[in-house]
């Protein structure tokens, strides 16, 4: 639908195409901020520009009020696109500015925060990882001061408000650019950021209002998990800050190899050696699953490297997709040393198949072991 538009369209205010992105339609954002801000450009326009930039951007940049605008352009009555000004103060000229120069926010350094996740690596056997276990585990982890209840100043007493920065966390430091004089946020040094500091700190935890403590937790490792997998205990990370809540434990499955199985999927893998006469007369051979012992029956003529399956006797998707199979893969031996009889078997085995065989023929080795002296 074509917009009926009684000022410039944002588009071109912002000098992008319509099916811009949202970091291309960013990007100009900011470089038109920049160009036009007032304490920037001292044109007398500049401030109707960076006013007109901004309502396009404000628009563009939110994908409901975007939608409606490629729809309806200025002239949808419940949006009033027509209305934006630009807050110097506030969400306009700081925040660009913070964006340029590295600026910090305006974070309450004694509001609530979210505690840090902490990783634990679980090494496990090969079949508690196909079965799933309960274990117990113990980490090290930082808990809030059961002496201070957190705040780290010694019982009786409370913390005191920063004197150098009033609370804030943060002092302003005004520095000259090529766009004029900026005003840059750092962590004041006094209270290292917390707004706050203390003069008769706990003796218990020092004056952090944490503690290093080892705590058990019990983990339910499910049927099915493999290598490299994790596992998100929920609320049994590092203790909040100023009363937020607790982060969060991941734990990382490292799975030891089996020295016969091998995982490839859901699916589980194993080789079964077969002797020349299995493998030509046929045979039922016994083979080592997950959970005991399975015949399977050999057909005459197998072929080395041939593959049987047994279905469902793999290992249970972690996410409850079914069960994987057991694939086996046959390899037929040659023997190494033969008796007289036995050669004198297999001779006549190979006359009676048309084979021509020279007993006096140089083996592999032998022609190798001339080849490295050059013969």
């Amino acid at each position: 639908m074509k917009r009926r538009m009684s000022k410039r369209d944002f588009y071109e205010v912002l000098g992008v195409s319509e099916g811009a992105s949202g970091d291309e339609i960013k990007k100009a954002y900011r470089k038109l901020a920049r160009k036009y801000h007032p304490d920037v450009n001292k044109e007398d326009d500049a401030e109707d520009k960076f006013k007109e930039v901004k309502e396009a951007y404000d628009t563009l940049s939110d994908p409901q009020k975007k939608a409606h605008y490629d729809q309806f352009g200025h002239s949808d009555p419940n949006q009033g696109f027509g209305g934006g000004s630009a807050d110097f103060g506030g969400s306009g000229f700081g925040d660009i500015f913070d964006m340029f120069f590295g600026g910090g926010g305006r974070r309450d350094p004694n509001a609530p925060r979210q505690g840090a996740d902490l990783q634990y690596t679980m090494t496990l056997d090969f079949k508690e990882a196909i079965f799933g276990k309960e274990e117990e585990i113990e980490i090290p982890r930082e808990e809030s001061c059961n002496t201070c209840t957190g705040s780290g100043a010694k019982p009786g007493t409370t913390p005191d408000t920063c004197n150098r920065c009033g609370g804030s966390g943060q002092l302003n430091v005004e520095q000259n650019t090529p766009f004029g004089r900026v005003v840059n946020r750092r962590v004041c040094d006094t209270c290292e950021g917390k707004g706050q500091t203390i003069k008769d700190k706990c003796t218990t935890c020092g004056g952090d209002g944490r503690v290093q403590k080892r705590k058990k937790v019990r983990v339910n490792i499910p049927a099915g998990i493999d290598h490299g997998q994790q596992m998100r205990q929920a609320g049994q990370g590092e203790a909040g800050v100023n009363g937020g809540p607790p982060g969060d434990l991941y734990i990382v499955i490292n799975v030891k190899p089996h020295e016969f199985f091998e995982r490839d999927g859901d699916d589980i893998r194993c080789e079964m050696p077969l002797t020349f006469t299995q493998a030509a007369l046929g045979d039922e051979i016994e083979v080592p699953a997950l959970s005991g012992k399975v015949k399977i029956k050999v057909p005459a003529g197998t072929q080395s490297g041939r593959q049987f399956r047994l279905r469902g006797k793999g290992a249970r998707n972690v996410h409850g997709r079914g069960t994987g199979d057991q694939i086996i893969t046959v390899r037929v031996i040659t023997p190494s040393k033969l008796t007289d009889k036995q050669r004198t078997l297999l001779k006549e085995f190979a006359e009676e198949s048309g084979e021509t065989v020279d007993e006096h023929s140089d083996s592999f080795f032998d022609k190798v072991k001339r080849a490295f002296r050059g013969d």
